[in-house]
């Protein structure tokens, strides 16, 4: 997680997680409309998930 993916996080977070695909951005993008706070939450909670493990 960089620092500018933190920063799109908090100020637009369906941007930030556009690289993990279009269901991730959906989700994030339906809980921004819902409130600002949940998107950031989820957007931030995506971006620190680790991509390697399974």
């Amino acid at each position: 997680m960089s620092c500018l993916q933190v920063i799109l996080a908090i100020i637009f977070p369906p941007l930030a997680v556009i690289d993990r695909g279009c269901g991730s951005m959906l989700i994030v993008f339906l809980l921004t409309l819902c409130g600002w706070v949940p998107g950031v939450i989820a957007a931030l909670i995506i971006l620190n998930k680790n991509t390697n493990s399974k």
